[in-house]
């Protein structure tokens, strides 16, 4: 089982996971300023999966990186599980991450000196909470690697690498599972058993996914899709297919080039 976690069932509300309010976030001195975000907001519900696309420099990772707590907003406000993400001290905030938030990226971020089971409990065991070896387990055989306990990451092809890292994210039942990139660096068939199995984690067991991806077949996994462009919110598409988000990438991604030759940016 992935968590203990159940879906609401039918008809009842579902609370929410993820709110931003008007976040900006500027980089660089002033007269020499990069808007990475202007004015985004959102609210996503519990048990949602949501995929966040655009052109290259839209803000993606700066919108996941600011909605996860791993950069503060240079204005606006973050809330993850009805709890701002304010005037937090860095320790403070990071026992918050370690508590509510999980994280898979692009990059695995195994330690390979340590086995399979414990790369997944060391989250765990850094957050002060008591290791449930036995849940971690059950965790390794729902990702199908109930087998691969005593392993070292070396001894594993990436697509398994990579569903360790799915395993470590969802162990501690975080109130949102930020992915960044997460199947950037598999071939086709280990991409799809990891979209399908954070699909799984939201649809059996009420996980909430907030994925950041550049490609239209990742994205159709998801629930729904957000656009960026510009550091802003631009599109929003219920129900994807592959070819209705690579279509809409195509136009805006032209669109944003058009605006950008306009002002000279």
């Amino acid at each position: 089982m992935f968590g203990h976690k159940a879906v609401p069932p039918a008809g009842e509300a579902r609370g929410e996971a993820l709110r931003l309010e008007g976040v900006r976030r500027v980089y660089g001195a002033e007269g020499n300023q990069v808007v990475a975000l202007d004015g985004v907001s959102l609210t996503l519900p519990a048990g949602s999966f949501t995929a966040v696309m655009g052109p290259s420099g839209s803000g993606k990772s700066t919108l996941l990186q600011c909605a996860a707590g791993l950069d503060r907003p240079t204005q606006g406000r973050v809330f993850v599980d009805g709890a701002e993400l304010a005037g937090e001290s860095e320790a403070a905030l990071t026992k918050f991450r370690r508590q509510r938030i999980g994280f898979v990226f692009q990059q695995f971020n195994l330690l390979p000196t340590l086995t399979v089971l414990q790369n997944v409990t060391l989250p765990l065991k850094l957050a002060g909470r008591k290791v449930d070896r036995g849940r971690a387990r059950g965790v390794l055989e729902r990702v199908g690697l109930g087998d691969r306990l005593d392993h070292l990451p070396s001894e594993l092809s990436g697509g398994q690498q990579q569903r360790v890292a799915i395993a470590r994210a969802l162990v501690a039942e975080p109130r949102v599972l930020f992915g960044d990139e997460p199947t950037g660096s598999l071939d086709t068939r280990s991409a799809r058993d990891v979209l399908t199995l954070l699909q799984e984690a939201v649809r059996m067991f009420g996980q909430t996914v907030v994925m950041v991806t550049h490609d239209p077949v990742a994205a159709s996994y998801a629930d729904s899709v957000l656009f960026l462009a510009d550091g802003r919110i631009v599109g929003h598409q219920p129900a994807p297919t592959a070819e209705a988000v690579a279509e809409r990438m195509t136009h805006l991604a032209e669109e944003v080039e058009r605006q950008r030759a306009m002002t000279g940016v």
